[in-house]
């Protein structure tokens, strides 16, 4: 059995209280056993890092030296505080222990780049993905030779464009060049040039229903997506493997596109009409 920690900004968000069930139903091999938040949930209606213990059944750290000690595995979390994880990844990743990062992996490229490095230093195994990119409606797009996806999905930009920009950088296989706002405040859309000459049109509705993709191929199929199997099954047990064997499931090269592409789209929303360059990308493409 793997002892997962937890190290998180606040625990009583929706990552830290569903993933441990998770764990119970999808990975029998892992259990969390404890977990250390910086703060107690500045949300209202949310419960101290004491209280958030005590429901869930979880033993509480004073300290991220002392998740780290009683535990096999971790996960670093402040998945809607992407800001924290450097601070709060230093010691995991000087660990040499297998180490998660929850989505957003990083809010810049030169963040993303310091977190791998500091991992690299520590030898220490670690990646960062979006749930979506599990989805099993994804899976066979990824072998082809997709040359365009028009893509839409629900909630915010800053927290939840990570999700169909992992998926569709995977699809592409090449790294982002250029990013522009073409949609506007309450309904954000981007349109990313990758290398080569792919594209992709991201859109984001506040209210909107599940992803879903339209995807052409370079040999002329086309076809439709929608992702509405339940993807934290394949995420957990992708999850599980990696801490059983330290197989990286997506690769650091896809991780830093993605980051880097989001970065500039961030930029772009204040600049509509405006092709803003990505950090990291081949920029003699274009």
């Amino acid at each position: 059995m793997k002892r997962v920690g937890f190290i998180d900004y606040y625990l009583d968000e929706w990552h830290a209280n569903n993933y441990p069930e998770m764990f119970r139903k999808y990975a029998g091999s892992c259990e969390v056993v404890c977990a250390y938040g910086k703060i107690d949930s500045p949300l209202p209606g949310g419960i101290n890092t004491r209280e958030w213990g005590e429901k869930y059944g979880i033993a509480i750290a004073d300290s991220i030296e002392e998740v780290i000690e009683r535990s096999d595995c971790l996960v670093v979390l402040s998945p809607d505080n992407p800001e924290m994880h450097e601070e709060l990844s230093r010691l995991p990743l000087a660990s040499g222990k297998r180490t998660y990062i929850d989505k957003t992996f990083a809010e810049t490229y030169d963040s993303a780049v310091r977190l791998f490095d500091m991992a690299k230093e520590g030898n220490t195994p670690c990646y960062s993905a979006s749930a979506l990119y599990f989805a099993q409606e994804y899976a066979e797009s990824y072998q082809k030779d997709v040359e365009y996806v028009d893509s839409c999905g629900p909630n915010d930009f800053a927290g939840y464009s990570i999700h169909q920009l992992e998926p569709i950088t995977a699809m592409l296989k090449a790294e982002p060049v250029r990013v522009m706002s073409v949609g506007t405040a309450d309904f954000p859309v981007v349109i990313v040039e990758y290398a080569g000459g792919k594209k992709a049109k991201i859109a984001m509705f506040r209210n909107g229903e599940a992803f879903s993709m339209n995807v052409g191929c370079r040999n002329g199929e086309a076809f439709c997506i929608k992702a509405e199997s339940y993807y934290w099954e394949p995420f957990i047990r992708a999850l599980a493997h990696f801490f059983e064997t330290g197989e990286i499931p997506v690769p650091h090269e896809n991780t830093l596109r993605v980051i880097a592409a989001r970065e500039a789209a961030v930029k772009a929303l204040d600049r509509p009409f405006d092709w803003v360059r990505v950090k990291g990308g081949k920029q003699d493409e274009l």
